[in-house]
Parts: structure tokens; C-alpha cells; sequence
């Protein structure tokens, strides 16, 4: 069983990491593993094929999801007209029915895999150790932005057409970071947010690292990822409503509305957060984090 103290910790837990570049099921997976005793048999739990706290952690997405969509719901309300009118005129012009498509794509390979490998995946590494490592490869995923992106500001003099702006420069069109990749980026994106079915790989990140390899501010970078990560995450969550409703569901029901209430609140903070962060700062403070937290889990959990 889950408790409402822990629904709600795991709640605010997921609205933040969610957003954060710091791996969501990772930390579902560590901090209950950390605390220890009844917390701690909830992460055994989620590695059993038929699992009510897997199930709970997936369905906490819906609220994060909805969270990302309240927020930028009026980039999403040109992106959807820009779909209706891309469809009616067979092509694909303006900035909203280009970044409409690039959605489209990047969210068919993460989609497919999904449907195939979440559970598995889930499960088979949804362990202390295992999310430790992964968190630290995370952090180096961080750490190679920052490098793509050292190298752009660097790289000015050479390639001025490509001058990346300054940390604290306002994007002009939130949707345009979208509206100027290619297809083939949207392919390598989706498969790339694939990475995140491993506990302790940041969906989010993966976007984040993505966006600064192709010169994108730090900003601009986050709202990239921010509008990428939508689809999948709310997808990712309503596939776990029907286990909710059924067995799967029996005496947690409370508990999922409780940890979803208090996800969304928490989310919602933390996207207005981190895109106020994001215009002076950078990703280097979640590298190192993850990389820290990563391998105190690797040691912790790797002499128990």
C-alpha cells in the first residue's frame, strides 16, 4: 500500500525532477531506496511485473503533462492550428505547422518504443544501483551540453551566421526553435527521449542537450524541451489509467488523485522556474548533481 505521506512526497518529487534535467524515475526509484523501511519496498515493488507503485509513478505524468500544456497552452493553440491548416493544405509552411510535424515525428520513434519496451524496461531496471548509474550517465549527457554549447560561443568569430545569442537574450517566437530543425533532427530527438525509459536518464535533458548541439540558447533549449516532452510524458501516463482502474488500482485510487494534485502544482512552479533560470544560467549545476547524487548511489547501494 501506498500511503498518502508518501503519495504526496513522491508527488512533488515527480513535479520537480519531471521538469528538471534530473531524471524523474530515477529519483522515484533512489529516494524511497534512501529513506529505507516501508519507502524502500516500494522500489522492490516496482520491479515486480504487476506493480501499483509503477503504475502510480506512471500515472503522476498525466498531472505533469497537463502542468507543460497549461503553461505554454498558447504555443500548443498555434501549433494545433498550424497541424489543422498544414493537413488542409497538404504542405507545411508557416513556423506553427512546421514545429506541428517536428512534434509529430519526434514523438513517433519514443512512442513505438514505448509501447513495446516501457514496461520491460521499467521493471528490469527499475533498481537502487541501476538508477545510480544511469543518473551519472545523465550527468555526462549534461556535461556534453554544455561543452556543444561552450563550443557555439567559441566557434563565433568563425561561423558569425550562427552566432548563438547571450544567456539572458529573450526569444522572439517560442515556437521558432521548433519551426527551424529538419525532420531528420525530429528522429534522432524521438529516439533520443527513448533514453528516458531507463530510471535515471532525464527525457527533458536528453531535449535540453539536443537543443544546444543545434546552437539553441539555454532558453530556448528548455522551451524546445518543454514542447517535446509533452506528448510522450501524457501519453506515458494515460496508458497506466486503465491499470488504475482495475486491480492495479484497488486502495490507491486516493492516493494517485493526492501525489497527481500536488505533482501538478509543483510542476507548474517548476517550468516558471527553470525558464526564468535558464535565461542567465546554464546546465552545468545539474551535471554536477547528477554525477554527485549518481555516485553516492553507486556506493551506497553497491556495498549494501
Amino acid at each position: 500500500m501506498i500511503s498518502f505521506l508518501q503519495a504526496i512526497v513522491i508527488g512533488a518529487i515527480q513535479g520537480v525532477t519531471e521538469l528538471f534535467p534530473v531524471s524523474s524515475l530515477g529519483h522515484t526509484v533512489l529516494v524511497p531506496a534512501f529513506i529505507g523501511g516501508s519507502w524502500s519496498r516500494l522500489v522492490t515493488e516496482q520491479a515486480s511485473p504487476e506493480s501499483p507503485y509503477l503504475a502510480f509513478v506512471v500515472g503522476l505524468h498525466v498531472a505533469t503533462a497537463l502542468a507543460l500544456i497549461t503553461v505554454f497552452w498558447r504555443e500548443w493553440a498555434r501549433i494545433l492550428r498550424g497541424l489543422g491548416t498544414s493537413i488542409v493544405k497538404r504542405r507545411a509552411e508557416t513556423p506553427e505547422e512546421r514545429s506541428a510535424w517536428f512534434i509529430i515525428v519526434a514523438t513517433i520513434p519514443v512512442g513505438l518504443l514505448g509501447l513495446v519496451l516501457e514496461h520491460e524496461l521499467r521493471t528490469l531496471f527499475a533498481k537502487p544501483i541501476a538508477a545510480a548509474s544511469f543518473l551519472m550517465v545523465n550527468g555526462c549527457l549534461l556535461a556534453t551540453g554544455e561543452w556543444f554549447r561552450r563550443r557555439a560561443v567559441v566557434s563565433v568569430p568563425v561561423a558569425a551566421a550562427v552566432e548563438p545569442a547571450a544567456p539572458g537574450a529573450q526569444s522572439s517566437d517560442s515556437i521558432e526553435p521548433l519551426a527551424t530543425l529538419r525532420l531528420r533532427d525530429a528522429l534522432f530527438v524521438g529516439v533520443a527521449q527513448s533514453t528516458a525509459l531507463l530510471a535515471g536518464i532525464s527525457r527533458d535533458g536528453v531535449c535540453m542537450v539536443t537543443g544546444l548541439a543545434r546552437r539553441l540558447t539555454y532558453e530556448d533549449a528548455a522551451r524546445f524541451a518543454f514542447l517535446l516532452s509533452a506528448p510522450p510524458i501524457l501519453a506515458a501516463g494515460l496508458l497506466k489509467v486503465p491499470d488504475l482502474t482495475g486491480t492495479l488500482g484497488n486502495g490507491i485510487r486516493g492516493q494517485v488523485l493526492a501525489g497527481s494534485a500536488v505533482a501538478f502544482v509543483v510542476a507548474f512552479g517548476a517550468i516558471k522556474f527553470l525558464l526564468r533560470y535558464f535565461r542567465s544560467r546554464t546546465l552545468a549545476p545539474f551535471a554536477v548533481y547528477c554525477l554527485a547524487l549518481g555516485l553516492a548511489g553507486v556506493c551506497y547501494f553497491g556495498l549494501a
